[in-house]
């Protein structure tokens, strides 16, 4: 692996940890106001352990994929500001 290779997933590696600390701190926003009474559904289900991984597992991977993904698109951008 090359310098170039390792700085890219480097590059990408920071965005996916910020969409990660988002998809945790919009979660438990979600949960700690009880907003449409998740957290009570979630508390009174018989698996609650289950349903709360699915819950996070599932906004780390959109908020981890949209971090990623402005990461990506702001390179565009400073692609551009370099050519002016």
């Amino acid at each position: 692996m090359n310098c170039k290779e390792r700085e890219a997933l480097r590059f990408l590696g920071v965005h996916l940890v910020y969409g990660l600390a988002a998809a945790f701190t919009f979660g438990a926003a979600v949960l700690g106001i009880n907003l449409g009474n998740l957290w009570t559904l979630i508390v009174n289900s018989n698996h609650p352990v289950i349903v709360t991984v699915l819950f996070f597992f599932g906004l780390s991977v959109t908020f981890g994929s949209v971090g990623m993904g402005v990461g990506i698109m702001s390179l565009a951008s400073d692609d551009e500001s370099e050519h002016r």
